[in-house]
């Protein structure tokens, strides 16, 4: 997919003769600089300084300029250029998007990618050009859950829990599994366990390093040969802004997030097995779920979080077929 938009930015390249002024384009994310997904960001920004192009990416980290979850409409609008954002927080305007954070759906790192290289994906980004946005890094990071007081490894374990999801499906799933479900951005983990609004939460391996969740829990179930948690976060831009910019521009953009894909990759297999050490540093219990515990989850998910979306999402059958036909 890269390859042909690079392709397509160079043949433009010799037949146009737009040349843009210096820009400065906007991007938003809410994670701390430490983190990976901040990582990406700062690689895209640094290629496009470097090929001189009169281009220049400011990173606003740690949502210093949009909340977490209200960062895709500013994109869609134009009122921000590009963002590192976990898709499912727009599952309420694109249903579709749910998908992208669905139990049990993704096995491991390798079928992840493939996933972003499939027609199931292609799909998704059809909807993302209906609000004007454009995906420039594919990536998905893997999970796990804490506990604050008890291990996380089968559905039954959070049950009268006060538990967090990232999305609408694994909210689905718990909720059947008999927690309670808080929402919140991964950034708010923190203080809601904290304070005691949380007993459990499930988010990327990445996100529980970089805000210290382990300071507040005894338990961590970390993503290991089994991972039920897996969430597309792309580096997205606005559509417009990018066929706005001229061709040797684009180009930088697009070279830049083929090199950032690949780290991508790389660092979010490596994050896994680094937070485990992180916790298990700090003092915290590390439990292991077992291939029989993914199969209880996932038999569960099929019963409430699949057959809802194929319920009230329309194609929905069609965009979960198309997911689970990549092996």
């Amino acid at each position: 997919m890269k390859s042909t938009l690079l392709a397509a930015a160079a043949i433009a390249s010799i037949f146009s003769t737009h040349s843009a002024q210096a820009s400065e384009l906007r991007l938003s994310h809410q994670w701390s600089t430490k983190d990976i997904r901040h990582n990406v960001a700062q690689m895209v920004a640094d290629e496009v300084a470097a090929a001189d192009v009169d281009l220049t990416i400011k990173i606003f980290p740690s949502k210093s300029l949009f909340k977490p979850r209200e960062q895709y409409k500013p994109l869609s609008r134009g009122q921000l250029d590009m963002t590192v954002f976990p898709l499912s927080y727009a599952g309420g305007q694109r249903p579709a998007f749910n998908l992208t954070l669905m139990p049990g759906l993704v096995k491991n790192h390798d079928h992840a990618s493939r996933l972003s290289d499939s027609p199931f994906m292609d799909e998704l980004k059809a909807e993302m050009e209906k609000d004007d946005v454009m995906v420039l890094v594919d990536g998905y990071l893997a999970g796990g859950f804490v506990g604050k007081d008890k291990c996380i490894t089968r559905p039954e374990d959070v049950s009268g829990l006060q538990t967090r999801a990232a999305g609408k499906s694994f909210e689905q799933m718990l909720v059947g599994a008999g927690a309670s479900i808080a929402s919140m951005a991964s950034s708010e983990i923190y203080s809601a366990m904290q304070t005691g609004v949380l007993d459990a939460a499930n988010t990327s391996s990445s996100s529980f390093v970089s805000y210290r969740i382990f300071e507040q829990v005894s338990c961590y179930t970390p993503a290991g040969d089994v991972a039920l948690w897996f969430l597309y976060q792309p580096l997205l831009m606005n559509k417009s802004t990018f066929e706005g910019l001229n061709s040797s521009q684009q180009e930088s953009l697009l070279a830049a997030a083929e090199k950032a894909e690949a780290f991508y990759l790389s660092q979010a297999k490596i994050q896994d097995a680094a937070s485990v050490e992180v916790f298990r540093e700090a003092g915290v219990e590390i439990a292991e779920m077992t291939p029989a515990d993914f199969k209880a989850w996932r038999a569960l998910a099929k019963d409430t979080a699949y057959k809802s979306f194929v319920e009230s999402v329309p194609n929905g059958q069609f965009l979960l077929d198309l997911a689970l036909s990549v092996e």
